[in-house]
């Protein structure tokens, strides 16, 4: 039985599901933001009707949301929303945007639904994560891999512009050759893919907590480790990921960019 909090979450993720859905691949307005950004009146009303559900069901709790900001700031209780995470796709036409919910206890994240309305043909995809529950896709617990070493492992790479400013980045490349492979898909889909076993590791180096809080809570709920590159907490002024199954995580400390 899903708990008051994840029910107002996959309640909300579903309100914002139908108003994506109608719009998907149709006529609506786009407007561009002072860091060039996209945003259409499609993010703006499915934040809205998250926002909606959530303070109907918790009136007290605080709220940021990507396109309408903060309120009640001082609440126990801050829930994170982007409601459509990936909007140049969502621009593009193509389906690699989801939904993002999070729930925020005392400063420690409790909840992520991650709900990709478009994705596997249309028919969508939606994985949940309550702290000490696991993390689920339908009836299906998900679990990272098991995978221990380099040569066998699958690192996914998202936005990297930091890190390709950096020494670093000749961390990065040290590391390649001795993958298994390296792809970039970026967004919510390397998430999933490493909640469920898929691939081994995620780095980015150019995210917002709106981005990732969800998924943080699902990859460790799924048995992962989630920190930014430096091996530090995920915390509201994060702006980079180091997600891997937990056996990986010391191999990638490397990239680590300091304060």
């Amino acid at each position: 039985m899903n708990s008051p909090f994840l029910s107002a979450a996959l309640d909300a993720a579903a309100a914002a599901t139908e108003i994506i859905r109608k719009a998907y691949r149709g006529n609506f307005d786009v407007q561009y933001k002072a860091d060039a950004s996209p945003v259409t009146e499609v993010d703006v009303a499915s934040e809205q009707a998250i926002k909606a559900v959530l303070q109907a069901r918790f009136p007290d709790h605080g709220f940021f949301g990507e396109e309408t900001g903060k309120s009640n700031q001082d609440s126990d209780y801050l829930w994170l929303v982007d409601p459509i995470d990936g909007t140049k796709a969502f621009v593009r036409g193509y389906p690699m945007f989801s939904i993002q919910i999070a729930l925020m206890h005392k400063g420690e994240l409790v909840l992520g639904v991650s709900s990709a309305p478009c994705w596997n043909g249309g028919a969508g995809e939606t994985i949940w994560a309550e702290k000490g529950k696991g993390a689920w896709l339908g009836e299906e617990r998900l679990q990272v891999s098991n995978i221990d070493t380099l040569a066998k492992a699958t690192l996914s790479t998202g936005n990297l512009a930091r890190l390709a400013k950096s020494p670093q980045w000749s961390e990065l490349g040290r590391l390649i050759p001795q993958l298994h492979r390296i792809r970039g898909y970026a967004d919510f889909v390397h998430y999933h893919l490493l909640a469920s076993g898929r691939i081994d590791a995620v780095v980015e180096s150019d995210v917002n907590i709106l981005d990732i809080a969800a998924l943080t809570v699902i990859v460790r709920e799924a048995g992962g480790t989630f920190t930014d590159l430096d091996g530090g907490p995920v915390g509201l002024d994060i702006t980079t990921v180091r997600a891997t199954n937990g056996r990986l995580h010391d191999a990638f400390a490397g990239l680590a960019l300091g304060a």
